[in-house]
Formats: structure tokens, C-alpha cells, sequence
């Protein structure tokens, strides 16, 4: 095999590899669909330097929630359908998406560059939530959706934004797509979930920054249950969102998109962002 002529040497070093440009993925919450990003997406490409343009124009919104029973295999899943993308994941994960994204994490964390957690939560079920969510399933079988996702408004929202009728539609919209079947199997999938704080520790900030952010007045997944997370995760970044409940994304897409503009610009570099 001939060595590397002088030419060669001139030739590479006037054109270095490029490190391999990030995928940013977007798992959506329980019962949730893309149209929870969508305001946050279109306001990132509005106000997003241009080193992440190409970052945000490659974006994923995954579904693998709606296909896999448990959240180890949802994970799973989103591992073998991304692993055409050679470079490293950014993860945004809302909710029950941000579970996800903590079992990604764990089970192959050398393929996670960056780690973006919003209302969510490391912890199993208490005894009482399970039983909370097993008469939840019990309705949804019985046709009666739309009684419980009434009655939970008040735990989805920000007290003053409980009252938005459009905003509630639009939240019964994305979740009566899902459909009886769906609400019943991820919730399933949620009561199933173990206790994953003690793995937190693993992640590493100096390769993996994350990021954690909650609304202020988030009822379901209350702000100690992310500061708890961020404290476990040595070097993450925690933030409340003032007038925001738990569908913070869609309460305040501006100012989530705002956060996270300036946290992964500031993450990840922007010649990675470019490829």
C-alpha cells in the first residue's frame, strides 16, 4: 500500500474531516403527536443562529410511543431507526418522551451528544398513580375519553391558561387522535416504568450537556421531580418556566424555543451543527 504523496498531505489538511453532524430527535409526550412541537419547531427556525439551521432542517419527530409496549423497547426502537444517521442524537423529549429519552440514554449513551428533558420524570409510579391510571384505562375502554381528559385539564395547564378554550381543543384534538387503544397501552407502558434515578448518575455533562426544564406550575410532574433530576445529573442545567404547566410546549413555544435555541448553540459546536 503507497503512503500518503505530499500532495495527499496538502490535500487533507486543506480540506480535515468534518465531525459528523448531531440528528435532533423529538419525542413527544403521552398521547401526543407531533403538533406538540410544532410551534416550538417553527420558532426555533425563526430565531435559530445559522449554524443550526442544517440541525434543525434534518429534525426527527419520532412515534415510536404509538408502537412499542414498553418504554425500554420504545427506546429500543428509536435506536435501530436512527442508526442509518451516522452521527451522534440530540434529544428533546417532553413528557413521557423524555422517559424515553433517558432509557436511550442508558442503553447506548455514547450515541447521545446532547440530552434535553422538559416536564418529565425519573421515577416509577407511586401505588397510587397506578391505580389512578388502571380506572383512567378502565374509562377509556368504555368510550369515556373525553371525561377524563376534562377532568385532568387542570393538572395539564397553567391555572390561566386552564381557561383558553382554544388551546384545551387543541390539546383534546391531539390526544383524541391517539385514540382509546393508544391511551390505554401507553399509560400501560408508563405504570410499567421503573425508577431510573439511580442510573442518572451515569450521564456525563462534559459529553452529554443537559439540559432540564419544567413549568412553573406543572401539577403532573411537579418541579421537585425535575430539579431532582438535574441534581442527579452532575453539571445539568435546570429551569422553571413561568406561566407554563405541564404542555409547556404548547403553552409557551416561544419561550421553550427560545431556551433551547440558546442551549444548543451554546452545546454543541457549530461546525458540527454545519456538517
Amino acid at each position: 500500500m503507497r503512503g500518503m504523496s505530499d500532495a495527499d498531505v496538502s490535500a487533507a489538511a486543506a480540506h480535515p474531516m468534518q465531525p459528523t453532524p448531531p440528528t435532533l430527535v423529538f419525542l413527544p409526550g403521552l398521547a401526543n403527536d407531533a403538533e406538540v412541537w410544532a410551534d416550538v419547531r417553527a420558532e426555533l427556525r425563526r430565531i435559530a443562529p445559522p449554524a443550526l439551521v442544517p440541525l434543525l432542517d434534518a429534525a426527527l419527530v419520532v412515534d415510536v410511543h404509538t408502537r412499542c409496549p414498553t418504554l425500554p423497547a420504545m427506546a429500543e426502537a428509536l435506536l435501530a431507526e436512527t442508526a442509518e444517521r451516522a452521527g451522534p442524537l440530540v434529544l428533546v423529549g417532553h413528557s413521557m418522551g423524555g422517559m424515553v429519552a433517558q432509557h436511550v440514554v442508558r442503553q447506548a449513551p455514547a450515541r447521545v451528544a446532547a440530552l434535553a428533558l422538559l416536564a418529565t420524570s425519573a421515577r416509577a409510579d407511586t401505588p397510587e398513580l397506578v391505580k389512578l391510571r388502571t380506572e383512567a384505562c378502565a374509562l377509556f375502554a368504555a368510550g369515556r375519553a373525553d371525561e377524563v381528559l376534562r377532568a385532568n385539564v387542570p393538572f395539564a395547564f397553567h391555572p390561566e391558561r386552564a381557561s383558553d378554550a382554544a388551546l384545551v381543543e387543541r390539546y383534546f384534538a391531539i390526544v383524541q387522535r391517539a385514540g382509546a387503544a393508544q391511551l390505554i397501552a401507553q399509560n400501560r407502558a408508563v405504570m410499567a416504568r421503573e425508577d431510573i434515578r439511580p442510573h442518572l448518575g451515569a450521564i456525563d455533562t462534559r459529553r452529554c450537556p443537559t439540559l432540564v426544564l419544567c413549568g412553573e406550575a406543572d401539577l403532573l410532574t411537579p418541579p421537585e421531580v425535575s430539579r431532582e433530576i438535574a441534581e442527579a445529573v452532575r453539571g445539568a442545567e435546570f429551569e422553571l418556566l413561568p406561566g407554563c404547566g405541564h404542555m409547556l410546549t404548547l403553552e409557551q413555544p416561544a419561550a421553550v424555543a427560545r431556551r433551547l435555541a440558546a442551549w444548543l448553540a451554546r452545546v454543541l459546536p457549530g461546525e458540527v451543527c454545519a456538517g
